[in-house]
């Protein structure tokens, strides 16, 4: 009887502000029966968070198929990350410097080498090599929900700038106030996530608290819901023009929850960055939907670790 071969894998770690979720990838899928996630909430300190690590990683790696070999570990974080140290000090969670990398690696064994990158970058890395922007050389994921994130590819290659933060697109500022009192003020997220625009629908009078109370109320013809959403989607199509003349990339893809709060939301994005681009390459760019979707931070972190 002949032994089976062992098929290479690679352990997919995402950590976010609720959760932390670990699955197998092989080639871009992830294998049945290995996806596993551990809530955390926003309230959890290091101690929690790498008890939830710890038990999440564990139980992936024990429904391995009998087949599976783990190769590498790739992670996807919320940032800002310190990529050298293997750190993360999530602006959406109370701790600072919480060695996630180590947490990992102390699991998966000394042999396994572990790769840390921002969960924008990993999202950006999916599309790129199995999604959306799968014929493009380079290209601009955005994700628009409880956020705004983004991950670059250029050339083929992730842009992860000097830290490991490069792609923080969110904190972009698109409107200079007169006296700024904080330092996320006028910034896209502060203008286009879902939570800033259901804030903002209520200084203008909506009563509403969800986004998807937003989207219905639109859908039904509330005009302030609707202002609100051509707003969020107005912001993000300008900041994809000044991206677009910085990087000269033609894809944009977007994804996230909110992104989905009116079947035009994309179209809206597309017509806002060719009304707000100056240069001729800019206009032409094209914004379109991810593919992935809930897969895609799994897949783009075992990305890290494949060639």
């Amino acid at each position: 009887m002949s032994e089976t071969t062992p098929q290479a894998c690679i352990l997919a770690v995402d950590l976010g502000g609720t959760k932390v979720e670990a699955a197998l990838v092989r080639d871009g899928v992830i294998l049945e029966g290995t996806r596993h996630r551990t809530p955390t909430g926003r309230a959890a300190d290091a101690t929690a968070l790498t008890a939830a690590v710890r038990e999440t990683v564990k139980r992936t790696l024990a429904s391995a198929p009998a087949d599976a070999r783990v190769d590498g570990a790739g992670i996807g974080s919320a940032g800002p990350l310190d990529r050298d140290a293997g750190t993360i000090s999530p602006l959406n969670l109370p701790v600072t410097d919480f060695p996630l990398a180590a947490v990992v690696a102390d699991v998966v064994g000394d042999d396994v080498p572990v790769t840390l990158a921002l969960d924008g970058t990993c999202i950006a890395l999916a599309e790129a090599r199995y999604g959306a922007a799968r014929d493009a050389d380079s290209s601009v994921c955005m994700v628009v929900s409880t956020g705004v994130g983004g991950g670059i590819v250029l050339g083929g290659r992730m842009l992860a700038g000097d830290s490991g933060n490069a792609g923080h697109i969110g904190q972009v500022r698109l409107t200079p106030s007169r006296s700024v009192t904080s330092a996320r003020e006028d910034t896209l997220e502060e203008i286009a996530s879902g939570p800033a625009s259901v804030r903002w629908a209520r200084t203008q009078g909506w009563t509403g608290e969800t986004g998807e109370e937003l989207s219905r109320d639109a859908a039904a013809g509330d005009e302030t819901a609707r202002a609100t959403i051509v707003r969020s989607a107005t912001a993000v199509g300008q900041a994809i023009a000044s991206v677009g003349a910085l990087l000269d990339v033609r894809p944009y893809v977007i994804g996230g929850g909110f992104s989905f709060v009116s079947d035009d939301y994309v179209h809206l994005v597309q017509e806002a960055a060719r009304a707000a681009a100056v240069l001729p390459t800019s206009r032409a760019s094209e914004v379109v939907r991810a593919e992935l979707g809930g897969d895609a931070p799994l897949v783009g972190a075992a990305c890290l670790a494949t060639p």
